[in-house]
Order: structure tokens, then C-alpha cells, then sequence
């Protein structure tokens, strides 16, 4: 497997879909972000405008209620579905109301389940929130999701849902989590991995740690999210190093996040051979390149962001490189890492 960042980028631009006049809508990505609650609408907006911009076809998010209201304000390009609910709608059961079990499997899940059927990818966790009515529904969804076979993206509260039951997604090969270093050593301590001394500022102790809990997983890609982005399937790993802005604004991940669910869905173009390629890219180097990429987005427009903005720099202006990042690192055969 290549090593080198112009090496990776290279190995990346093969399947990335080229514009064809044959293909019609969704062949280039479907995808849903799964969060949005009563208190953090930003996070699913930014993932899903983030899968869109760098070249998805179609971005749904699917959130709570009340959330649904506010994410329809900021844009008409996203599909919003007001079907999760959270602790404060749910009714106790008694005799003449329902049990949250009936409620899910007769009212909450079939409209969320109908999305998923037509989906590359589902992305579990911005904007989630930790109510443990939203945290069942996420459950639900990541089983639906492994019973599809669909492609996961989980951060952020969804990765607080995995250090709570790490068994939703152990094993299963066609997720990504995506933990900042706090999330990352919860995650660690709930698999039982040791942090040694000297993590995460010695590179190689950081690497060997990530391969670790890669390796504790037993098939999920762990993107360990730093200084430098760690990244392993427990058998390979890549250092994505590429310099990013200084300024650590909240909403960067759901930058990364929605990218990487795009690369996801172009690798399930890839292997779907809906263009004319060599075929030399196999299932465990397509999910670590995907790793590789979203890292690679993210840095670009955080650093080209901060030398816009410096100081002022906010979430929504990485929204505004990902189209530079995608010409520059993916496009552009002068670039020089």
C-alpha cells in the first residue's frame, strides 16, 4: 500500500467518480446524517453540507423534531426528516398509550428505515445529543444499518453510544469512527487497550495505540482525530500530517465526517464498476484511503480557512474551501504536500 501523502492522493483519485453524462442522480452518493437535537442543529448541517460539497448527490439528515425546524432554515439543498424523538415527546406508557417499543417499531423507526433502503451511507452521531431516547433510536439504526450493509461513519455522541456498548459496531468492517483524543482514550479504556506513556505526543506510541483499538474493534477503521490524524484497520496504518489552521473551532469533525461519508459512497461506486476502471483496489485499502481523504479535506480547508480568517475563523468557513480542497488535492497534479 502507497506510505506517501502524494502517493495516497494518487491511489484516492482512482475512484473518485468521473462526471458522465450516462449517470443519473445518486449514483455519486447517497447519504444521511443521523443527529440534530433540541440543542445542536449546526453539527448534522455542516456533515451534510460538507458530503454535498465535495461531490455527493443526495444528503438527508434525519433528527429530532424541533431540531428538523431549525435545519430547514439554513438551507433548501438538504433533505431534513423530523422522525427521531427524545425523552421530552415520549409519553410514559400507560393503558392507553404506548410503550417505546411499540412507539419505535411502529412510529419511529419505519420512516427512518424507508431513507436507509435507498442509502450508500448513513453517519451516526453530529448533533446526537446523549438522551437516551435518541441514543436507542441511534442503536437501532447502526443494526439496521450492518443489516444492510451499508457503510458507517460514526462520531461524536455516537461515539459516546460505542463506549456505552462497543458491541453495536465491533466487527463490522464497513465503519469508520472518528474520535477526538478525549473520545479516543474512552473508547480505549471501554475495549480495555492500554494508553501508554508518552501518548498522544510520541508519533510512534500514538500509532501503535490506534492500531490497538483498530485491532480491539475487529474491523472498524478507527481515524483517531490530533495534532496528526492517526489512522488503522488493526492490520495497516496511515499518519495524514498535512498541516491544518491553528485556531480548534468547534464543528471541524463534522467537516470530516460528512466528507468521508462522500469518499465512502464513491467507493461504493468504485465496486459497483459504474465507470470503466482497472479494478485494483481492494475492500481494506478503498476504507482507509476513504480515512485518508476525509483527513486530507478536512486539514486543507482548516488551514486555508485560518489563513483567510485567522482568529475569526468559524465552522461554516471550512464549508467554504472543500470545493478548493477537492480541486487542489484531487485535481490538481502540481500540488505539492
Amino acid at each position: 500500500m502507497a506510505t506517501t501523502s502524494r502517493e495516497l492522493l494518487g491511489e484516492i483519485k482512482k475512484f473518485v467518480p468521473p462526471l458522465l453524462e450516462k449517470f443519473h442522480k445518486g449514483q455519486a452518493g447517497r447519504i444521511a446524517v443521523v443527529g440534530g437535537s433540541e440543542d445542536y442543529t449546526g453539527a448534522p448541517y455542516f456533515a451534510a453540507l460538507a458530503a454535498t460539497l465535495l461531490g455527493a448527490d443526495m444528503a438527508h439528515i434525519i433528527c429530532e423534531r424541533t431540531a428538523a425546524q431549525v435545519i430547514k432554515t439554513y438551507s433548501p439543498n438538504m433533505m431534513v426528516h423530523p422522525y427521531m424523538r427524545d425523552s421530552n415527546s415520549v409519553v410514559p406508557a400507560t393503558t392507553t398509550t404506548p410503550s417505546i417499543d411499540t412507539l419505535l417499531n411502529d412510529e419511529i423507526l419505519p420512516p427512518i428505515y424507508s431513507i436507509m433502503s435507498r442509502l450508500h451511507v448513513v453517519v451516526v452521531g453530529p448533533g446526537l445529543g446523549r438522551d437516551k431516547v435518541m441514543l436507542e433510536i441511534a442503536t437501532k439504526v447502526i443494526g439496521r444499518a450492518k443489516e444492510l450493509g451499508l457503510h458507517i461513519v460514526i462520531d461524536a455522541d455516537g461515539l459516546f453510544l460505542v463506549q456505552e456498548t462497543p458491541d453495536v459496531i465491533r466487527g463490522y468492517a464497513k465503519a469508520v469512527l472518528t474520535p477526538n483524543i478525549v473520545e479516543f482514550q474512552r473508547l480505549c479504556n471501554a475495549l480495555g487497550v492500554e494508553i501508554p506513556e508518552g501518548f498522544p505526543e510520541d508519533a510512534g506510541i500514538a500509532k501503535k495505540t490506534c492500531h490497538a483499538l483498530a485491532k480491539a474493534f475487529g474491523g472498524p477503521v478507527v481515524l483517531a482525530k490530533g495534532r496528526v490524524d492517526y489512522i488503522s484497520d488493526g492490520n495497516f496504518e496511515f499518519a495524514c500530517d498535512m498541516p491544518g489552521g491553528k485556531k480548534r473551532v468547534g464543528g471541524q469533525g463534522d467537516t470530516l465526517s460528512g466528507t468521508l461519508s462522500t469518499f465512502l459512497a464513491w467507493k461504493y461506486a468504485y465496486q459497483s464498476r459504474i465507470w470503466d476502471h482497472d479494478v485494483s483496489l481492494d475492500e481494506s485499502s478503498l476504507m482507509m484511503l476513504s480515512a485518508y481523504g476525509a483527513a486530507a479535506i478536512t486539514r486543507y480547508c482548516s488551514r486555508a480557512a485560518y489563513g483567510k480568517y485567522g482568529r475569526a475563523m468559524l465552522a461554516s468557513n471550512l464549508s467554504e474551501m472543500v470545493g478548493d480542497a477537492y480541486r487542489t488535492l484531487l485535481e490538481d497534479d502540481r500540488y505539492r504536500i
